[in-house]
Protein backbone atom coordinates (compact mmCIF):
# COMPACT_ATOMS: atom_id res chain seq x y z
CA UNK A 1 0.00 0.00 0.00
CA UNK A 2 1.43 3.20 -1.10
CA UNK A 3 -0.56 5.41 1.16
CA UNK A 4 -4.20 4.90 2.97
CA UNK A 5 -7.40 6.80 1.25
CA UNK A 6 -9.46 8.90 4.01
CA UNK A 7 -11.92 11.14 2.73
CA UNK A 8 -10.83 13.28 5.75
CA UNK A 9 -7.25 13.48 5.27
CA UNK A 10 -6.13 17.29 6.12
CA UNK A 11 -8.12 17.52 9.10
CA UNK A 12 -5.99 17.89 12.38
CA UNK A 13 -7.36 14.48 13.22
CA UNK A 14 -8.81 11.66 11.77
CA UNK A 15 -10.99 8.56 13.21
CA UNK A 16 -9.65 5.01 11.60
CA UNK A 17 -12.54 2.29 12.25
CA UNK A 18 -13.89 -0.81 10.63
CA UNK A 19 -11.93 -2.37 7.21
CA UNK A 20 -8.99 0.17 7.43
CA UNK A 21 -8.87 -0.67 11.09
CA UNK A 22 -8.20 -4.16 11.10
CA UNK A 23 -5.58 -3.74 7.65
CA UNK A 24 -3.62 -1.21 10.11
CA UNK A 25 -3.91 -2.81 13.39
CA UNK A 26 -4.18 -6.39 12.98
CA UNK A 27 -2.99 -7.02 9.76
CA UNK A 28 0.21 -4.23 9.29
CA UNK A 29 0.93 -3.79 12.90
CA UNK A 30 1.18 -0.62 13.47
CA UNK A 31 1.08 0.99 16.99
CA UNK A 32 1.17 4.27 19.27
CA UNK A 33 3.39 6.67 17.68
CA UNK A 34 3.39 5.34 14.47
CA UNK A 35 3.34 7.24 10.78
CA UNK A 36 1.01 6.93 8.35
CA UNK A 37 0.80 8.39 4.88
CA UNK A 38 -2.92 9.34 3.69
CA UNK A 39 -4.44 11.40 0.76
CA UNK A 40 -8.42 12.29 0.40
CA UNK A 41 -7.75 11.65 -3.67
CA UNK A 42 -8.62 15.24 -4.60
CA UNK A 43 -6.06 18.07 -3.31
CA UNK A 44 -2.99 15.91 -4.74
CA UNK A 45 -1.61 16.62 -1.21
CA UNK A 46 -0.06 13.64 0.71
CA UNK A 47 -0.57 13.86 4.44
CA UNK A 48 1.92 12.36 7.33
CA UNK A 49 -0.48 11.36 10.36
CA UNK A 50 0.99 9.90 13.70
CA UNK A 51 -1.21 7.31 15.99
CA UNK A 52 -2.18 9.06 18.53
CA UNK A 53 -4.11 6.51 20.19
CA UNK A 54 -5.72 2.59 19.31
CA UNK A 55 -8.44 1.44 20.80
CA UNK A 56 -10.13 -2.15 20.68
CA UNK A 57 -12.33 -0.85 17.42
CA UNK A 58 -10.33 2.47 16.64
CA UNK A 59 -7.96 4.57 16.49
CA UNK A 60 -6.86 8.19 16.21
CA UNK A 61 -4.29 9.69 14.11
CA UNK A 62 -3.14 13.21 14.59
CA UNK A 63 -1.90 15.32 11.56
CA UNK A 64 1.71 15.88 11.63
CA UNK A 65 2.66 17.46 8.07
CA UNK A 66 1.53 17.58 4.74
CA UNK A 67 3.29 18.22 1.08
CA UNK A 68 2.20 18.56 -2.33
CA UNK A 69 2.92 15.19 -4.32
CA UNK A 70 1.10 14.78 -7.11
CA UNK A 71 1.70 11.44 -9.41
CA UNK A 72 -0.12 11.31 -12.28
CA UNK A 73 0.14 9.94 -15.71
CA UNK A 74 2.23 12.44 -18.18
CA UNK A 75 -0.91 11.46 -20.88
CA UNK A 76 -4.79 11.59 -20.49
CA UNK A 77 -6.88 9.50 -22.03
CA UNK A 78 -10.36 9.10 -21.99
CA UNK A 79 -12.68 6.03 -22.77
CA UNK A 80 -15.79 5.54 -23.96
CA UNK A 81 -16.93 1.96 -23.74
CA UNK A 82 -20.00 0.53 -24.37
CA UNK A 83 -21.66 -1.16 -21.67
CA UNK A 84 -20.54 -4.48 -21.02
CA UNK A 85 -21.02 -7.15 -17.92
CA UNK A 86 -20.71 -4.96 -14.86
CA UNK A 87 -18.60 -7.68 -13.11
CA UNK A 88 -15.83 -7.93 -16.24
CA UNK A 89 -15.75 -3.67 -15.79
CA UNK A 90 -14.68 -4.06 -12.27
CA UNK A 91 -12.24 -6.74 -13.28
CA UNK A 92 -10.38 -4.71 -15.86
CA UNK A 93 -10.65 -1.35 -13.58
CA UNK A 94 -7.77 -1.97 -11.66
CA UNK A 95 -5.50 -2.27 -14.38
CA UNK A 96 -6.62 0.69 -16.27
CA UNK A 97 -6.34 2.57 -13.27
CA UNK A 98 -3.01 1.54 -13.49
CA UNK A 99 -2.07 2.20 -16.67
CA UNK A 100 -2.99 6.02 -15.93
CA UNK A 101 -7.02 6.40 -17.68
CA UNK A 102 -7.98 9.68 -17.13
CA UNK A 103 -11.80 8.87 -17.46
CA UNK A 104 -14.19 6.41 -18.48
CA UNK A 105 -17.70 7.29 -19.94
CA UNK A 106 -19.91 4.25 -20.13
CA UNK A 107 -22.26 4.29 -23.21
CA UNK A 108 -25.29 2.74 -23.78
CA UNK A 109 -24.40 1.59 -27.51
CA UNK A 110 -27.54 -0.71 -29.66
CA UNK A 111 -25.72 -4.04 -28.86
CA UNK A 112 -25.50 -3.59 -25.41
CA UNK A 113 -27.36 -5.56 -22.99
CA UNK A 114 -30.08 -3.60 -21.37
CA UNK A 115 -30.17 -5.60 -18.08
CA UNK A 116 -26.88 -4.13 -17.38
CA UNK A 117 -26.26 -1.95 -15.15
CA UNK A 118 -23.15 -0.16 -13.98
CA UNK A 119 -22.95 1.03 -10.41
CA UNK A 120 -20.86 4.13 -10.14
CA UNK A 121 -20.00 3.81 -6.05
CA UNK A 122 -19.28 0.42 -6.20
CA UNK A 123 -16.72 1.28 -9.12
CA UNK A 124 -15.14 3.95 -6.85
CA UNK A 125 -14.28 1.91 -4.05
CA UNK A 126 -12.30 -0.63 -6.56
CA UNK A 127 -10.72 2.81 -7.99
CA UNK A 128 -9.73 3.95 -4.35
CA UNK A 129 -8.26 0.54 -3.36
CA UNK A 130 -6.50 0.41 -6.62
CA UNK A 131 -4.97 4.03 -6.07
CA UNK A 132 -3.57 2.79 -3.03
CA UNK A 133 -1.99 0.09 -4.33
CA UNK A 134 0.10 1.69 -7.46
CA UNK A 135 0.27 5.64 -5.89
CA UNK A 136 -2.07 7.22 -8.19
CA UNK A 137 -2.94 10.87 -6.20
CA UNK A 138 -6.30 11.50 -8.22
CA UNK A 139 -9.37 9.40 -8.92
CA UNK A 140 -10.15 8.19 -12.40
CA UNK A 141 -13.59 9.76 -13.41
CA UNK A 142 -16.69 7.51 -13.88
CA UNK A 143 -19.23 8.89 -16.25
CA UNK A 144 -22.45 7.81 -18.51
CA UNK A 145 -23.97 8.59 -21.84
CA UNK A 146 -27.34 7.30 -23.07
CA UNK A 147 -26.13 6.88 -26.07
CA UNK A 148 -23.06 7.01 -28.58
CA UNK A 149 -24.57 10.39 -30.53
CA UNK A 150 -24.90 11.90 -27.00
CA UNK A 151 -21.23 10.74 -26.55
CA UNK A 152 -20.05 12.26 -29.32
CA UNK A 153 -22.11 15.39 -29.18
CA UNK A 154 -19.92 16.36 -25.91
CA UNK A 155 -16.59 14.71 -27.48
CA UNK A 156 -16.24 15.47 -30.92
CA UNK A 157 -12.97 14.76 -31.63
CA UNK A 158 -13.32 11.21 -30.43
CA UNK A 159 -11.45 7.82 -32.50
CA UNK A 160 -13.24 4.71 -32.63
CA UNK A 161 -11.00 1.30 -32.07
CA UNK A 162 -12.20 -0.55 -34.72
CA UNK A 163 -10.90 -3.17 -37.86
CA UNK A 164 -8.70 -0.59 -39.58
CA UNK A 165 -5.60 0.07 -41.32
CA UNK A 166 -4.72 3.36 -39.46
CA UNK A 167 -3.19 2.04 -36.48
CA UNK A 168 -3.83 3.22 -33.39
CA UNK A 169 0.17 3.98 -32.70
CA UNK A 170 0.22 5.79 -35.77
CA UNK A 171 -2.46 8.21 -35.26
CA UNK A 172 -0.87 11.25 -32.95
CA UNK A 173 -2.21 12.00 -30.00
CA UNK A 174 -5.50 10.49 -29.13
CA UNK A 175 -7.57 11.87 -26.33
CA UNK A 176 -10.62 10.16 -26.65
CA UNK A 177 -11.28 6.91 -28.15
CA UNK A 178 -14.50 4.33 -28.46
CA UNK A 179 -14.19 1.06 -27.22
CA UNK A 180 -17.53 -1.10 -28.59
CA UNK A 181 -18.97 -3.92 -26.63
CA UNK A 182 -19.12 -7.68 -27.32
CA UNK A 183 -21.39 -7.17 -30.45
CA UNK A 184 -19.28 -4.39 -31.65
CA UNK A 185 -21.43 -1.33 -32.82
CA UNK A 186 -24.17 -0.98 -35.20
CA UNK A 187 -23.81 0.11 -38.94
CA UNK A 188 -25.62 3.15 -37.68
CA UNK A 189 -23.42 4.35 -35.03
CA UNK A 190 -20.15 3.39 -37.20
CA UNK A 191 -21.46 6.08 -39.76
CA UNK A 192 -20.92 8.71 -36.62
CA UNK A 193 -17.26 8.26 -37.03
CA UNK A 194 -14.89 9.34 -40.10
CA UNK A 195 -12.80 6.92 -41.83
CA UNK A 196 -10.15 8.82 -40.97
CA UNK A 197 -11.21 8.99 -37.32
CA UNK A 198 -11.48 4.84 -36.93
CA UNK A 199 -7.96 2.77 -36.08
CA UNK A 200 -6.82 -0.31 -34.97
CA UNK A 201 -4.41 -2.77 -33.59
CA UNK A 202 -1.53 -4.54 -36.11
CA UNK A 203 -3.38 -8.04 -35.24
CA UNK A 204 -5.88 -10.32 -37.04
CA UNK A 205 -7.10 -11.65 -33.74
CA UNK A 206 -10.36 -10.45 -32.60
CA UNK A 207 -9.93 -9.02 -28.90
CA UNK A 208 -12.70 -9.27 -26.41
CA UNK A 209 -13.78 -5.48 -24.90
CA UNK A 210 -11.90 -5.28 -21.97
CA UNK A 211 -9.08 -6.73 -23.86
CA UNK A 212 -9.20 -4.04 -26.36
CA UNK A 213 -9.75 -1.49 -23.58
CA UNK A 214 -6.43 -2.17 -21.26
CA UNK A 215 -4.52 -2.95 -24.79
CA UNK A 216 -5.47 0.34 -26.34
CA UNK A 217 -5.01 2.17 -23.29
CA UNK A 218 -1.26 0.71 -23.02
CA UNK A 219 -0.82 1.74 -26.17
CA UNK A 220 -1.36 5.40 -25.96
CA UNK A 221 -0.11 5.97 -22.48
CA UNK A 222 2.36 3.64 -21.92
Amino acid sequence: MQFLYHSSSGDPLLEIEGETYKYLFRVRRMKQGSLIETRNLRDGMLYIYRVQSVGKREALLELVSSQESSVIPLKSLHIGWCIIDPKVVEKSLPALNEIGVAKITFIKCAYSQTNFKIKKERLEKILINSSQQCGRSSIMQIEFANSLYEFLQNNPESYLLDFSENRVSQSGDIETIVVGCEGGLSEDERTLFDSKKRVGFDTPLILRSESAAVAVASKVLL
